[in-house]
This record gives structure tokens, sequence and C-alpha cells, in this order.
């Protein structure tokens, strides 16, 4: 998974935080601290669905774009690319572990629990 661009991510937060698909336009409309010209949030959106962030379906003459997975499983992929560029995946993942705070200790403790009970 390819890491995303200032004006992606601006986008994808737009997608992320919605319900449903959104229009270009919509979209558009949602990014108010910019000044975008219709053409250049189409484009991010076409770029984006072939990258594999947004699954688009027609709804009449415009595209409805959704993301393709939630921003939970993007960041998961971010982290599991960033163990890839490690020459010592234990030791990465040990220092993480000395890192994160108490409450996200007992999360990972619950969650690995859970997969070994599967």
């Amino acid at each position: 998974m390819k890491g995303l661009g200032e004006l992606e991510r601006s986008i994808m937060d737009i997608l992320w935080a919605h319900e449903g698909p959104l229009t270009a336009r919509e979209v558009g409309r949602l990014i108010a601290d910019r000044d975008l010209a219709p053409t250049t949030v189409m484009t991010v959106l076409d770029r984006l669905t072939r990258k594999g962030f947004l699954n688009r379906t027609r709804d009449g003459r415009a595209w409805r774009y959704a993301p393709a997975a939630s921003r939970d499983a993007y960041v998961a992929e971010l982290m599991l690319e960033a163990l890839d560029m490690t020459g010592d995946r234990s030791a990465a993942l040990t220092r993480f572990a000395q890192t994160v705070s108490g409450s996200e200790a007992e999360i990972l403790r619950k969650a690995l629990t859970e997969l070994e009970e599967e």
C-alpha cells in the first residue's frame, strides 16, 4: 500500500468521516481550507480509486466515492509496512511495546488473547 500525499490524505479524511459515499462536488465543498478546481478534486479521487483506496459507483452522471477500507485498516497497513522496513522485527516490536501507554498495552494484551483463543 502506498502512502498518501497531503491532498489525498485530506480527501480520505473527509470520506472516512462520512457515513456514505460522496460525489466529487460534495468532497470539493467539504475541503473548506482550500480553493480547488473541481477538476483537481476529480483527478485526486480518480487517482485514489486507481491506487485502491476508494471504490466508486455510478449515480446518474456522477460518481460516488467511498473508502475501500477503514482508517484503522489503513493505519495498520502502514504499521506493518514500517515493520517490514526494519532489519529486526522483534526489536522494533519490543521497542514499540515499551513506548505505549498502560491502557494501550492492555488493548494489545486483550487483542492478542482473543487471537490465541480463536
